[in-house]
């Protein structure tokens, strides 16, 4: 028995084979490179952050552009602390205006401002430029399936195990 398979038996973990930890890698060289690569392009070319884009460029899409910010931030995948806190920067800069939602206690809607959108659309085809130079232009058109695919299985599964008890996650 290998090492692996005594440690397994005595954990109970199952440990990655050879083929699954290689996916598992090269995955992980996506998860780490390709947000930094999009963030440096993004600041270089646009004066936002890749996060910053994705708060904007969702915004845009709203009817009205107005979003609630708890919406806003499982749209944009980070947690309410986080997302105010980039909203409270680009409120600065005027990009988005927040408001109080009228009898709903503390709850708060952020909108996209004009220059907002003017500047969301100036750097929307930069983004898909390098979207396109980094990611998309070097799949088969199979791969594009499997990369849908994958990521909605693993999304499923985060949201499986991050909804609160009883509840179904957005």
């Amino acid at each position: 028995m290998t090492r692996e398979g005594a440690a397994a038996r005595s954990t109970g973990t199952r440990w990655l084979s050879d083929d699954e930890r290689a996916a598992w890698l090269a995955n992980s060289a996506i998860m780490i490179s390709l947000p930094a690569a999009l963030d440096a392009r993004m600041q270089r070319e646009s004066e936002l952050t890749f996060f910053e884009y994705i708060v904007l460029s969702v915004l845009s899409e709203e009817p009205e552009r107005t979003m609630r910010m708890s919406r806003l931030a499982a749209r944009a995948a980070a947690s309410l602390s986080r997302l105010s806190h980039v909203v409270g920067r680009l409120e600065k800069r005027g990009l988005i205006a927040r408001s109080r939602i009228p009898g709903a206690g503390r709850a708060t809607n952020a909108t996209l401002t004009e220059a907002g959108h003017q500047v969301v659309v100036a750097a929307a085809p930069g983004h898909i430029t390098a979207v396109r130079e980094y990611l998309i232009d070097q799949l088969e058109p199979c791969d594009l399936a499997a990369l849908s695919r994958i990521g909605t299985a693993v999304e499923a599964a985060i949201n499986r195990a991050t909804a609160p008890s009883g509840t179904s996650a957005p």
